[in-house]
């Protein structure tokens, strides 16, 4: 199963959308620290374990304030065994989907090709 966070509109998305779990390094913070934290403060989920060998970035850009930015996104893999989830008030809804629903549920084509690959490497691994 996989864990895909509902995103309202805001100022910076003029519609919600499905996602997976991100956010900003904080200065100071290891990349692989920044997930965890992101992970504990959209989610509440605090026993994730990383699966070595994974991490997919992308990039992309958006509109805010009139400019338009560049993001960048390193996204890892993680497993808990922790169901209960507490959504940030940076999102509206959560849900836990088997991979060919939480692939139909995202809405931006990036996050599916990583959903995609984050499938095909625990396919690989036997998971």
């Amino acid at each position: 199963m996989y864990l895909l966070l509902h995103y309202p509109s805001s100022k910076k998305a003029k519609r919600e959308y499905w996602d997976l779990a991100k956010g900003h390094i904080e200065k100071g913070e290891e990349e692989k620290d920044t997930v965890f934290r992101e992970v504990r403060e959209e989610t509440g989920l605090k026993d994730i374990k990383l699966f070595d060998g994974f991490r997919e970035g992308i990039r992309y850009w958006f509109q805010f304030g009139g400019q338009k930015i560049a993001k960048t996104v390193a996204f890892y893999l993680a497993q808990t065994k922790q169901k209960k989830v507490t959504i940030s008030h940076e999102h509206v809804g959560f849900q836990w989907l088997p991979y060919e629903q939480a692939k139909e549920k995202l809405t931006y084509q990036n996050a599916k090709q990583v959903l995609e690959k984050a499938h095909h490497f625990l396919s690989a691994k036997g998971v």
